[in-house]
């Protein structure tokens, strides 16, 4: 019995997957998906899975051709033309939520994107050695008495020479009924992937455009999570000048201000300069915008990709949002420059439907 139903389950996984690749561009397009978002699991909704089944027409009808009727009459229940009529009391079709792993969205997102499974560079690992309390000892020092266990010690020893008394439960432990804490070090494995996220939020990037950006930036996360032990993000907006904030303010800020792109470009080389030194780290360094860009600051922001920023990362990629309000020529500036250049990816992103090949072309490297 048990192996029919790990059998049963099995073939469900096997239907939910095959439906999530039925329709994952429509998953990758709506956020609303991210917004049910637990600690490990996202819930999906699916359409009911029925089993299939015979329905049989209503009985007493008579058979094929028999009953009153003129030609051209539809035949079989129907209901008026006009809508009008009380409210029914059949059911509907409900949608079935299912909880579905990061780990297997990121495994569906690679299979079906045919995306390369990633080679990191510099250390495999980062190790963070800690001490961690492991055991008890009869000698140590008095910071790391272990008090519970010196005087559950202290009364086992009362006990067993009579000493105790219950009407006056006095327990007084001696040097023999000390216990203490010991200790040894351990090497844990810290994430050493970055992702340092950068966003234009200038006036001409409305509502919609940094929604895309939210999706795309959750499925990017995803990916490359599934691909490291674990990853640091940090989150830069821009628009004449660069700020680094936390993730609620780089999705929700608006500002009315100029841009200038090389600004969040400097600030992402200190944060790795600072946080995540180059010969440790794989860093991922996204930029996304509507290509709008005050005009002598192009050349800038060549400069300081060409000399620091790209030779440093793993992968900088630039995701361009179609916005009415921007100009969209950054993009052409970048692919003038950056072609050829393996680490480094360019995608334009027109509206929702653009999300899951703009997530092909930055990814598709395998950086």
């Amino acid at each position: 019995m048990v192996q029919k139903i790990e059998r049963d389950v099995a073939r469900f996984k096997e239907i939910v997957r095959g439906r999530i690749r039925q329709d994952l561009r429509k998953y990758l397009s709506h956020g609303e998906m991210i917004g049910k978002r637990g600690r490990d699991l996202v819930s999906i909704p699916l359409p009911s899975l029925d089993i299939p089944h015979f329905r049989y027409g209503d009985k007493g009808n008579g058979g094929v051709g028999t009953g009153e009727g003129d030609v051209g009459q539809p035949l079989g229940p129907g209901q008026d033309d006009d809508g009008t009529g009380s409210a029914g009391d059949g059911p509907g079709q409900h949608l079935l939520e299912v909880d579905v792993s990061l780990e297997e969205l990121a495994e569906i997102l690679g299979e079906e994107l045919e995306l390369p499974r990633i080679e990191p560079k510099g250390q495999p690992t980062l190790v963070h050695h800690k001490d961690k309390y492991t055991g008890i000892s009869q000698t140590g020092p008095e910071s790391l008495r272990h008090f519970k266990r010196t005087f559950k010690r202290a009364l086992k020893r009362q006990l067993a020479t009579n000493t105790y008394r219950p009407e006056q439960p006095l327990i007084v432990p001696i040097k023999e009924d000390h216990r203490y804490r010991t200790w040894k070090t351990v090497s844990e494995p810290q994430a050493n992937a970055a992702i340092i996220y950068m966003m234009d939020v200038s006036g001409s990037m409305g509502d919609e455009q940094k929604e895309i950006v939210r999706i795309e930036s959750f499925w990017i996360d995803t990916w490359l999570r599934s691909q490291y032990e674990g990853i640091e993000v940090r989150y830069i907006v821009h628009d004449a000048e660069a700020a680094e904030v936390d993730q609620e303010t780089f999705f929700h800020t608006r500002e009315s201000g100029g841009t200038r792109i090389s600004s969040a470009y400097r600030l992402a080389l200190d944060i790795m300069e600072r946080d995540f030194p180059r010969q440790d780290w794989n860093i991922y360094a996204l930029h996304f915008s509507d290509g709008d860009n005050w005009g002598d600051d192009d050349d800038r922001c060549l400069h300081v990709l060409k000399e620091r920023l790209v030779p440093a990362v793993n992968l900088f990629g630039y995701g361009q949002v179609t916005s009415p309000y921007g100009s969209g020529r950054f993009v052409e500036v970048l692919r003038s420059q950056f072609g050829e250049i393996d680490n480094v990816a360019v995608s334009e992103i027109p509206d929702r439907d653009g999300i899951l090949e703009s997530i092909k072309v930055l990814l598709g490297k395998g950086k």
